[in-house]
């Protein structure tokens, strides 16, 4: 791969490289997260995490393993800055996003540190093409405090059910209300449309259910416009993990398989709407 062919001394320069030999394996990823324009890159030896954010109630967090990269070069013990996600995905479609079998677009991404632009080499058929994006100091991302260990209630599921459920459900419905529950209905979902109420329950022993954990009755409403962005993520993905904590904040994480095979995640975390008296 010509991008490979950068000499070591350039490489020197940057804080961080990332090497894909196949494009759609970021940008697939971060169309899962795009609701917001920008997006908040943290770096670790570990990988990189993508987070967009939308008014401290909803957060979306791409992660993608370093194992994913065929190169991913880190000098310090973490690297952040922020872009605009609109023109990064622009950039990492210039060659036109191609489908076709046995053609893709190979990206080099590099950063020199705070105050640099990050750089984006991206090559098809031996043609290279270099954008830089300028990068803002990040914001710090909001922390939800959603932890395991405050976990009540998990479910996991194959997601073609999921997104059965959501092509049935009523979305002109200003909430989805989830119920948990250890006995019937077990996992609910409700919508209260223009066309009145509707429920899709999930038996805990339905063949698309993987898991079912829940330790107490739990209904929650969360407002549908929030939400919405994350159908994006269960289009891509093939299970999604669906938990509540003591709270009623709301974990849905996706796991989804880019075009090689290999796993990433993607998870949205979303606070609840209002209290609902539990019958």
């Amino acid at each position: 791969m010509p991008l490979s062919t950068q000499s070591q001394a350039d490489d020197e320069q940057y804080v961080l490289v990332a090497s894909l030999d196949n494009a759609r394996n970021l940008s697939n990823l971060l169309k899962a997260i795009t609701f917001k324009d920008h997006a908040i890159f943290s770096a670790t030896p570990n990988g990189l995490k993508v987070t967009v954010e939308e008014s401290k109630c909803l957060q979306a967090n791409a992660f993608i393993q370093a194992e994913i990269f065929q190169e991913f070069t880190i000098r310090e013990d973490s690297v952040g800055f922020q872009v605009n996600l609109t023109v990064l995905l622009d950039c990492l479609s210039i060659f036109g996003g191609s489908t076709v079998p046995g053609v893709s677009t190979a990206l080099r991404m590099c950063y020199r540190g705070y105050g640099y632009p990050l750089t984006l080499f991206l090559e098809e058929g031996g043609v290279v093409t270099v954008c830089k994006i300028n990068t803002q100091e990040p914001e710090e991302p909001v922390d939800f405090e959603f932890c395991s260990t405050n976990v009540t209630n998990k479910v996991i599921l194959q997601s073609e059910s999921l997104k059965e459920a959501f092509s049935e459900l009523d979305m002109t419905s200003e909430v989805l209300q989830i119920t948990m529950s250890p006995s019937q209905p077990y996992f609910r979902l409700s919508t209260f449309g223009n066309s009145g109420n509707a429920h899709y329950d999930y038996p805990k022993d339905s063949d698309m259910m993987e898991l079912f954990r829940c330790d107490k009755t739990q209904t929650n409403r969360y407002k549908m416009s929030l939400l919405k962005p994350s159908t994006k993520a269960l289009a891509l993905s093939c299970k999604v993990s669906v938990r509540t904590d003591s709270r009623g904040f709301l974990s849905l994480q996706y796991l989804v398989r880019n075009d090689d095979g290999q796993i990433c995640f993607v998870e949205y975390f979303c606070c609840p709407d209002e209290e609902v008296e539990e019958e």
